[in-house]
């Protein structure tokens, strides 16, 4: 639905937004007036955006949103536009150019920022969270957010190259050629690191969830073997698959607790742990037998890179070796959100995008 002309706004316009005004579940499709950029920012028209796990705590309104969430807001954060306007100081682009959106926002000033991890800054703002974002019309992206897709790249996709991008950079603290990896979590970003670690030359790839839809995708986009705790101990069959030494590499993307230590388990004597799910308090592990005697390394991952993350998974794409579409399943207009929302919640779908 294009703008229309109102008394309101940047020249009389107007722009539909799905924005967060309430503390209780749900959302509101809403007029804006559309919005007004800095001299270092970009008006863009958003073609894509996809419902991210953020989302679905800001939808919900669960414990996470409300401590980090003031309202109201206009949420969604993984997204693919096209530049409509261009700030007074922004060298690099012009419109017509479509840029997908780095969701994190640094300072540019702090010491992270300026010994390049950009990515995990001091005082990070992230669009959709602590700044407006892209469940509408038109977005205001700070330029030094923006990165600009190749000819080759679909809107679509570009939407999901910031999650896809998680994937990426949780596979690239390891080197997985020739190494059996296994991935907890078989979302969107679950099938994204296993697609990554079969790209780098892994010997096996294991996706591990409860969920058998989610197992069927992991196995269409690739993954070598696909178990269901329901209907199966994960440890015996990494045993007998392994003959008893355990993975090289383990990936936790669950984000529930009491899969870690169970994770931990499967790995190795000398192998590497990533954790990149999020959790909603403590975590149990049992340090001394999973970690310390196994001498196991352990990294944390949050986001990607910027922008090293963003040029190797660009890449991988244009070898023409991965095809990550097929992880995109649904697609719904803004103002049947509610329904997007729900099939979102029942971690019965794939990526899931409002195409505007």
């Amino acid at each position: 639905m294009g703008c229309q002309t109102t008394e309101t706004g940047k020249g009389g316009w107007t722009m539909r937004a799905l924005i967060k005004d309430k503390p209780v579940r749900g959302a509101t499709l809403t007029d804006l007036p559309l919005p007004e950029i800095g001299e270092e920012d970009l008006l863009v028209r958003v073609q894509a955006a996809a419902i991210c796990g953020t989302d679905i705590h800001i939808y919900q309104w669960n414990d996470y949103a409300s401590s980090r969430i003031r309202l109201p807001l206009l949420f969604g954060h993984e997204y693919a536009a096209e530049v409509v306007e261009v700030g007074k100081r922004v060298k690099n682009f012009r419109k017509g150019d479509r840029v997908a959106a780095e969701t994190h926002v640094p300072c540019g000033h702090c010491f992270q920022c300026t010994t390049g991890l950009q990515h995990i800054c001091r005082d990070m703002k992230i669009l959709g969270v602590h700044l407006d974002g892209a469940f509408a019309e038109y977005s205001v992206l700070p330029a030094v957010c923006a990165w600009k897709l190749d000819p080759a790249i679909s809107s679509e996709i570009g939407a999901t190259l910031e999650p896809f991008g998680i994937g990426v950079h949780a596979l690239s603290k390891t080197k997985p050629a020739g190494k059996k990896v296994i991935v907890f979590g078989c979302g969107p970003i679950g099938i994204y690191a296993q697609m990554a670690a079969r790209f780098s030359g892994a010997e096996v790839v294991i996706g591990v969830d409860v969920s058998g839809e989610r197992l069927a995708m992991a196995r269409k986009m690739g993954t070598d073997i696909v178990l269901n705790p329901k209907e199966m101990t994960v440890q015996d069959e990494v045993d007998r698959i392994t003959h008893g030494a355990g993975m090289d590499i383990v990936v936790e993307l669950t984000g529930n607790r009491g899969v870690v230590n169970d994770a931990a388990k499967t790995l190795r004597r000398g192998g590497e742990m990533v954790l990149v799910g999020l959790y909603s308090g403590p975590v149990e592990i049992d340090l001394v037998n999973n970690v310390i005697y196994k001498e196991a390394t352990v990294y944390g991952v949050t986001g990607r890179i910027m922008w090293e993350t963003w040029w190797t998974a660009q890449s991988m794409l244009l070898t023409g070796r991965m095809d990550i579409s097929p992880v995109i399943t649904h697609r719904f207009d803004l103002a049947n959100y509610d329904q997007a929302f729900v099939l979102a919640e029942s971690a019965a779908s794939g990526k899931i995008l409002f195409t505007i």
